[in-house]
């Protein structure tokens, strides 16, 4: 048997793993046999979003790849293993385990931060902000911590400030130079930038020089600065830059460059032609690329050159970038920074907003050579195309950087040239995406898979959608925006077309104006949404129940191991010391985790399904009512102390925000919303981060809307000002019913005011001027809203029949078994999901199970037979009988016992559930998972016998069926 070559990839990080894939696509692993090194115990990552792992601590949610990527293509995965010396006259490296030979050596080993040797560093006051190890360090110090401080004000630094803030603290950011951003913002961006921060809170502390840090006398450190003054804060973040990853190429004897990184050429060789540098290790022609996109196109080039394909190169990458901070818009493209000799440039300074774009255009006039933009990204897109294909500019070059209303011009797709790089992570280009479509592609999810375009940082989404719909046009194929399979309408055309003709059921919703099926866990969700936000009639009805998600069908949100989250409704954030102590009461009792939310909530986290009615009861009986926190409806309205008792305060924001908060709790919209009222301009309610912001002013109230936190941040837009109350709730009013009139399904209203034609501009002048002769019947509709309030979980505490949806098990009073914890904190904490072991094969015969009243149409539930959880599924007909599917409750990806909470549908004629946690489908009619085949479940043979459900085991027919036995 003939020996493969070995290629070698050392670092398992983003340009690593992207490089092996790169490998893969060029046929390499079935020609040489592949080894991947990585010093961390984690698969690979996205590194570019780290900070959503400090929101919600998932890190399988930033994994690059399927669990069985490497063993599917023969790729040996090293994890956690470091390669300590490379041998060179040997080709060998060695590792703590040992040697290995090796042909081709690929080194990405990436960046270090740079950590300014300030005396006092250490511990809690020398964190860095780069791995996942990383910012677990920075998770625990930020127990009982007030205040964190980020020493570095370039794009890592502001990320690292953004993870404190979600963290709750206090932030203060440290910057050395003139102005944040200097890599990609001139003085007067970073100037911008700084006002826009502050503004959200943010400390920022430009031309400061930290000489060291002492023990803190108010907070456990202080830093000492150089012009005598001093900052006392509890934990110190460093992002002062990065450092070539090169220690392995120096001890090995490559060419090192003079302030570090391994030399590479043009073919991304070191001066060993066998040893290849690639991403933030490499320097090449003196550069250090800071960004993941280059670090992608030198894998690329790598891959190519070891398929023979000569004449690949890296020439270079653009350091363009469009990001997002602390929901700020910042945009730097080209030569940002205007250094080609006799560059000229445009200036936008919109000092009402902040706003601040630059235009940089070459000696000549004739070229677009840079841009900078901090508050308005949408200006991006067009201008990046202009730079990179060298598009003639128009005729004013400054119209595309004016304010839409005067005349600025859009650059079309159909005008960009097929070499136009739409996603420069993957290298997609228009012409790329075109080929794509001519080989049958018409669907934006398979392109993306396909080509993997904005998959990467994902800046590019909304130019990719503009193209492929645009190409699509072209080719006289209808762009398809159906809700899913079941429905070939929007889901605003959905609540129209409900309003319209008096719809209060999905049934006769989808026999009307369906293509047929049982629908799905897109359509019923949304439908539910449409109905309940139409006609406000209870969720907990049982013809709506089959089409909520869990969360709706339980009012309760799940968690990761299949318990749910209680929070009742704290109005304003106020609450009586009596309440408070039943809500201490409760979660001893029932050995809940407590924590106070950021909507100024109290979450009790752990119930058991079972468990849900007692709590709730104990609740309602204490004057609670349900916060519904489970639903895409008005969460909170969080506020200040106002006038009542701050100094500060102009207005009583605490009874605004009750008002607010009892009128509109309940209302049922596209995606969840949220208020807050400010006292004061001081902002101590954060308004101006959410759906509806209110702030108080000397006159009345100003109005903003359409701002948001989560995964994309939004700053929310001045509306109105100086409202009085009642004009202020008119408006609201207005606002929310057009939003949710016209919204699409999941979409923020941040979102959604971004794709209204118009703008905000259109906006004011349909709530405001009445525009299209609709307030009157937004208001109507609103004030139905109001009059017909109810808690959705009195109705269900006052329902038999309801409360029999509340059972772990049908047929058996026992908790789930696999919902175990452990202690932290003087809490409780989720312990890890088990694996299901290995079962029983099952009964032969028929076998009683429960009774058939025990099923819900078209839904699940779950029994249990010899600790064997089985979810049962009906589907009834006409003559009252009907099919039941049964398969193993036990979520392969989760490890939860949560299937029979799922949303039963179909897709593509299979019936299907969806996991409630997170959403893969298995066929219940043999357990097949759709998205990922080697991932199954076992089903049953189930059958309904005169009032009885009965199961048994199916017959093994497949060598796959056979190993599930």
């Amino acid at each position: 048997m003939t020996t493969k070559d070995n290629i070698i990839i050392v670092g398992n990080g983003m340009v690593g793993h992207y490089c092996a894939e790169q490998l893969i696509m060029h046929g390499l692993h079935e020609s040489h046999q592949i080894h991947v090194f990585g010093e961390e115990r984690h698969h690979a990552y996205d590194r570019v979003h780290l900070t959503d792992y400090m929101a919600n601590q998932n890190a399988l949610a930033l994994r690059l790849h399927q669990e069985d990527f490497h063993s599917a293509h023969g790729i040996t995965l090293h994890l956690n293993t470091r390669i300590t010396d490379i041998h060179r006259a040997t080709k060998t490296v060695t590792t703590e385990n040992g040697s290995l030979p090796y042909t081709t050596l690929i080194l990405a080993t990436g960046s270090r931060p740079f950590v300014p040797p300030v005396p006092g560093n250490t511990g809690t006051a020398g964190l860095v902000y780069r791995t996942l190890e990383d910012l677990d360090l920075i998770r625990a110090a930020a127990n009982n911590a007030q205040h964190g401080t980020v020493i570095g004000g370039g794009l890592l630094g502001l990320e690292a400030a953004n993870a404190l803030k979600v963290l709750g603290l206090n932030v203060s950011v440290i910057q050395l130079g003139s102005h944040l951003m200097p890599a990609q913002l001139d003085a007067e961006g970073g100037q911008a930038l700084k006002h826009r921060i502050e503004a959200l809170g943010i400390d920022v502390r430009v031309q400061h020089t930290t000489q060291e840090i002492l023990p803190g006398s108010t907070h456990r450190h202080k830093l000492v600065f150089a012009d005598g003054t001093s900052l006392e804060t509890d934990m110190v973040v460093f992002s002062a830059g990065i450092q070539a990853q090169d220690s392995l190429g120096r001890s090995c004897g490559l060419e090192i460059g003079q302030r570090g990184g391994i030399v590479v050429n043009n073919q991304c060789q070191t001066s060993d032609p066998h040893i290849f540098a690639i991403g933030e290790c490499a320097l090449w022609k003196g550069q250090m690329f800071g960004l993941v996109a280059p670090g992608y196109t030198m894998a690329r080039a790598v891959a190519a050159l070891l398929a023979g394909e000569t004449d690949a190169a890296f020439t270079g990458a653009d350091m363009s970038t469009k990001l997002k901070l602390q929901g700020v818009d910042v945009g730097s493209i080209g030569d940002a920074h205007g250094r080609e000799p006799g560059s000229t440039s445009y200036r936008f300074i919109g000092e009402a907003d902040g706003s601040y774009r630059r235009l940089v255009l070459s000696a000549d006039g004739k070229r677009i050579t840079g841009a900078v933009l901090v508050g308005d990204n949408s200006y991006y897109d067009t201008i990046f195309q202009y730079v990179q294909n060298s598009i003639a500019p128009p005729p004013d070059p400054a119209v595309l950087i004016l304010p839409r209303g005067e005349g600025a011009e859009l650059l079309g797709a159909d005008a960009l040239p097929d070499s136009a790089m739409i996603c420069s992570c993957h290298n997609v280009t228009k012409g790329a995406i075109s080929a794509a479509i001519e080989q049958g592609c018409t669907d934006l999810a398979t392109l993306k898979k396909d080509t993997k375009a904005s998959t990467g940082c994902g800046g590019c989404a909304a130019l990719l959608k503009n193209v492929f719909e645009t190409e699509l046009t072209a080719r006289g194929i209808t762009v398809d925006r159906s809700l899913c399979e079941h429905f070939s309408y929007t889901r605003q055309e959905l609540y129209s077309l409900v309003r319209v003709h008096n719809i209060r059921t999905f049934e006769d919703l989808i026999l009307q104006f369906g293509n047929g099926g049982l629908g799905c866990d897109i359509c019923k969700p949304t439908v539910g949404s449409v109905l309940a936000s139409a006609w406000n009639k209870p969720i907990t009805d049982p013809l709506y129940i089959p089409l909520q998600d869990t969360n709706d069908t339980f009012m309760g949100n799940i968690q990761k191991n299949g318990t749910y989250s209680v929070v009742p409704r704290i109005a304003g954030g106020e609450i009586t010391p009596d309440r408070l102590i039943t809500l201490g009461l409760v979660a001893k009792k029932y050995n809940l985790y407590t924590k106070i939310t950021g909507g100024q909530r109290v979450d009790l986290f752990g119930a058991h399904l079972h468990q849900l009615p007692a709590i709730w009861s104990e609740l309602l009986n204490a004057g609670f009512e349900t916060g519904h926190a489970y639903g895409k409806s008005t969460r909170t309205v969080k506020s200040c102390v106002g006038s009542t008792w701050c100094r500060y305060g102009v207005q009583d924001s605490v009874g605004k925000a009750l008002d607010l908060e009892n009128r509109y709790k309940g209302l049922r919209s596209p995606h969840k919303l949220k208020f807050a009222v400010s006292g004061c301009t001081r902002e101590c309610a954060e308004a101006q981060s959410k759906d509806v912001g209110i702030i108080a002013t000397e006159n009345g109230w100003n109005l903003y809307v359409c701002g948001n936190g989560g995964m994309r941040p939004r700053h929310a837009e001045l509306f109105a000002t100086d409202l009085d109350s009642e004009t202020l709730v008119k408006y609201i009013d207005r606002f929310l019913m057009f939003y949710i009139r016209t919204a699409d399904k999941l979409q923020r209203t941040s979102v959604w005011r971004e794709n209204l034609e118009g703008g905000l501009d259109y906006l004011k002048d349909v709530i405001i001027n009445d525009s299209l002769g609709i307030c009157s019947e937004l208001e109507i509709q609103m004030q139905h809203v109001v009059d017909t309030y109810h808690c959705e979980w009195k109705d269900a505490l006052t329902d038999q029949e309801k409360l029999k949806r509340f059972r772990t098990f049908v047929n058996d009073s026992r908790p789930d078994p696999n919902i175990r914890t452990e202690p932290e904190r003087d809490q409780i904490k989720p312990a890890d999901n088990l694996p299901e072991h290995s079962l029983s094969t099952g009964p032969k015969d028929w076998t009683d199970l429960c009774a058939q009243n025990d099923l819900v149409p078209h839904s699940g539930v779950v029994a249990l037979h010899h600790n064997a959880q089985i979810a049962l599924f009906y589907l009834p007909d006409t003559t009252g009988s009907g099919r039941v599917f049964a398969v193993d409750n036990h979520d392969p990806f989760s490890h939860a016992n949560v299937l029979g909470r799922g949303i039963m549908g179909d897709l593509k004629g299979q019936p299907v559930v969806a996991s409630p946690l997170y959403k893969q489908h298995f066929n219940l009619e043999n357990g097949t998972c759709l998205e990922d085949t080697t991932k199954s479940i076992r089903a049953w043979e189930a059958r309904l016998h005169n009032g009885r459900v009965e199961i048994r085991a199916r017959p093994v027919t497949t060598p796959l069926e056979a190993i599930m036995a």
